[in-house]
């Protein structure tokens, strides 16, 4: 019955099944923030309460380290925000209206890259979505973090070429010329006709993880991408949805000395098996819910952050009920847990 419903209503189900199968996440202790020079930053919503716990809870464990920052989208609720102050350390929350774009779109992404991108000057900065899970230990992130070096998660193996200039990523990657269709495809395949570019430099990364240094760039490189973007496919091109991700690759990779998260161990999950190598996953796009993997991934997180109980439950059927901790915050809080969406 489920395949002859359309694709946004299947997602929908998808969505519900899993938000079920990973509210042992409201069991697990809470993230213990630390104003120490580095922040964890994410856009959500109150449908991806859930995962959002998920992933930066699995990602600060590995760390131990940062405050939370979040940027609300507009719709969490009072309970939500509840939520995020029990299991987030009272992390500092953004309405999205309070972003003033200037120049820049609106939506998109855009008020995300330019927080960042405004309030980096001091901190760390690591941009993360709610559809990801960190499976085990991050070195990499820890060293990149002590050298204050910028990272992305790459976009597949093809971004793998590396932080090339703009005529190199055209030729490797569109050695038949210019090409019409996404946004993105549009702009790579045309930096080979970027005119007086002074130096600058590419990467096909993935904006979904992304580590922004101390004291870099801000919008001032941003409306240099701007320029650029309008002057290879138009200035009608500006609002689709897309270009936050082009804009965060240029950024990154005209960055001092960024990495490039080797993607044997920081992925896109495209509905392959996961290796065992693998440390972080982004759950990206029409593939996120294939074969039960991305549930099968949270429930290894839950249990990795969790207590001893949540450890031993079975993989498949995760406990809901709370923990003494979160019943003696009182029926209030209970009641915040947001119903699967």
């Amino acid at each position: 019955m489920n395949r002859i419903l359309p694709y946004s209503w299947r997602t929908k189900v998808a969505a519900k099944r899993h938000d079920r199968s990973i509210r042992a996440v409201l069991d697990t202790p809470p993230v213990r923030a630390a104003d120490d020079g580095v922040v964890l930053f994410s856009m959500i919503g109150t449908r991806v309460l859930l995962p959002y716990l998920v992933a930066v809870k699995s990602l600060w464990h590995q760390l131990d380290r940062g405050r939370i920052v979040i940027l609300d989208d507009g719709s969490l609720t009072a309970h939500d925000k509840a939520l995020l102050d029990l299991h987030c350390g009272r992390p500092e929350v953004i309405p999205i209206a309070t972003v003033d774009t200037g120049e820049f779109p609106h939506g998109g992404c855009w008020e995300r890259f330019l927080t960042i991108l405004d309030r980096r000057a001091d901190e760390y900065w690591i941009q993360l979505d709610s559809d990801t899970v960190t499976l085990g230990p991050v070195p990499e992130l820890t060293d990149a973090i002590t050298a204050n070096r910028s990272f992305t998660l790459l976009g597949g193996t093809d971004g793998e070429i590396g932080a090339l200039p703009l005529h190199e990523i055209a030729r490797t990657l569109y050695p038949g010329g210019p090409e019409g269709g996404h946004v993105q495809a549009r702009f790579e395949s045309r930096l080979g006709q970027a005119d007086g570019a002074p130096g600058w430099r590419y990467v096909r990364g993935c904006a979904g993880f992304t580590g922004f240094a101390a004291g870099g760039a801000g919008r001032e490189r941003a409306s240099q991408f701007l320029a650029l973007l309008v002057d290879l496919i138009g200035a009608e091109s500006k609002p689709i949805w897309g270009t936050e991700q082009i804009a965060s690759n240029f950024h990154i990779a005209n960055e001092p000395d960024p990495l490039l998260l080797p993607s044997r161990r920081y992925l896109n999950y495209w509905g392959e098996p996961i290796g065992p190598e693998a440390a972080f996953v982004h759950f990206v796009g029409t593939h996120r819910y294939a074969k039960g993997a991305y549930a099968d991934a949270s429930l290894d997180a839950i249990r990795t952050v969790g207590g001893e109980a949540i450890r031993h439950e079975d993989r498949r059927d995760p406990s809901v009920e709370h923990t003494a901790r979160m019943r003696a915050a009182g029926s209030s809080l209970r009641n915040a847990a947001p119903k699967a969406t």
